[in-house]
């Protein structure tokens, strides 16, 4: 089941994502704080956190929110699935659950950013397959060397 994350999820959320090996000790602890944030005060404010947990296990999470100053534009913040959970469908339930709750929700276009570094190449295949658009490109914005690729789907019309 898909439901709304809630602060005891936060410490195996954390710690599934850290095993993943995708990011980085800053990005981890930037999580911790947006996961904080949320449960404080984003949640309240529109943003959107949903785990997909089945028999007690949590298998992955998605953080998604509507950007300020925009008409109905959308982003995937986040997209993590527990390691050993991977390559079974549940990245693509939560993508298809974001998309749907994105466009209850007026959302017109998602995006979703990530790196342009080779290892990140399945998650990049993984957002074609489902029917994002590379749309740019930002040269050395994570690191030199590491680029910031940003996908794009319209949702109104699909």
């Amino acid at each position: 089941m898909i439901r709304p994350a809630d602060p005891a999820d936060t410490p195996d959320l954390l710690a599934f994502t850290a095993a993943t090996g995708f990011f980085k000790p800053l990005e981890i602890a930037t999580l911790e704080e947006v996961l904080a944030d949320y449960h404080l005060m984003t949640r309240a404010t529109g943003d959107r956190c949903f785990v997909l947990e089945e028999d007690g296990v949590r298998l992955g999470f998605v953080y998604h929110a509507a950007e300020p100053m925009t008409e109905d534009t959308w982003s995937l913040w986040w997209i993590v699935v527990r390691p050993e959970a991977q390559g079974k469908g549940v990245g693509a339930r939560l993508l298809g659950f974001v998309e749907a709750d994105a466009r209850e929700h007026g959302a017109r276009v998602l995006f979703i950013e990530t790196s342009g570094l080779p290892k990140y190449e399945s998650t990049c295949r993984f957002y074609r397959k489902h029917g994002y658009e590379q749309e740019a490109r930002l040269r050395d914005y994570y690191a030199p060397s590491d680029d910031m690729l940003v996908f794009r789907k319209p949702l109104t019309g699909t």
